[in-house]
């Protein structure tokens, strides 16, 4: 009966345990390459295919924002929004920096690199989720670069955005219409603000009010493990990786996966514990 009892108390405290209230929603997702070079943008690339998988297997809608190629084939960076059934939810404990140490394919004498990427997972924001006054942006028109036809360095469709009293900057030339680039730079501008201002009415809370109210981020590094198994020390979890991207996605579900379930058991102990 004492374990009955126990069992309806432990289920009854975790109905009772607040929601994250941006779990529903749809992310845009950031991804840049760190320091190690070529190398670096070549395995922040590989990321965001890893991402991409992923969305595909959860039949989520990947829509790319703005990319920045490298020389070899990598990604400098790339923003991308993420539409889906509770995107935000699998995703955010994704945010921190990723390292990663191999041989990497520019490599010509087989020496072991070590190359990073920072990855940052920020829920979209509605209009009615935070409000941007048009006096509070600068918005400056360019011609945009690198490969595109006709349109490239040759019309102003590259907008660069300023927020004012924040000094966020967000650019956007992707697309060769201006409106589609500054809608898309919007989006992102939106987000950034949003998570900015989430953080600032955070941190004016009282310590444990913070840790109930807004949700642990997954350690800012992985540690360095070579291909083609990946780690996470937080979880002690490795899972077989396999370098095709197209098979990535076998690989990191389970991972993804781990890490969202250990970060909402942890979560649930120090309510318990503070219950």
């Amino acid at each position: 009966m004492r374990l009955a009892a126990k069992t309806v108390e432990r289920e009854i405290k975790v109905q009772l345990i607040p929601k994250d209230p941006n779990d529903e929603k749809n992310v845009i997702l950031e991804i840049r390459a760190g320091t190690g070079g070529d190398e670096a943008s070549l395995f922040a690339a590989e990321l965001f295919r890893m991402y991409s998988r992923y969305a595909e297997s959860q039949k989520w809608k990947v829509e790319i924002l703005e990319s920045s190629a490298s020389p070899v084939g990598g990604m400098k960076e790339i923003v991308a929004a993420i539409q889906g059934n509770k995107v935000y939810s699998k995703l955010k404990y994704e945010s921190g920096v990723h390292r990663v140490q191999r041989v990497p394919s520019t490599e010509q004498q087989g020496r072991i690199h070590t190359s990073a990427a920072t990855v940052a997972v920020l829920p979209e924001a509605d209009d009615i989720d935070i409000k941007i006054e048009a006096k509070d942006l600068r918005v400056d028109t360019f011609c945009s670069s690198g490969p595109g036809g006709q349109s490239v360095n040759t019309t102003y469709s590259a907008v660069r955005i300023t927020h004012i009293p924040s000094g966020l900057v967000v650019s956007q030339q992707d697309e060769k219409s201006q409106i589609k680039n500054r809608a898309k730079a919007m989006r992102v501008l939106r987000a950034r603000l949003y998570e900015m201002e989430q953080e600032n009415s955070t941190s004016s809370l009282l310590p444990n009010a913070v840790a109930r109210s807004k949700p642990e981020i997954a350690p800012k590094k992985f540690a360095p493990t070579i291909f083609p198994r990946i780690a996470s020390p937080t979880i002690a979890l490795i899972s077989r990786c396999i370098s095709s991207p197209k098979r990535w996605t076998a690989s990191s579900a389970p991972l993804m996966d781990a890490l969202v379930t250990h970060f909402e058991s942890e979560r649930l102990k120090q309510e318990l514990v503070e219950a």
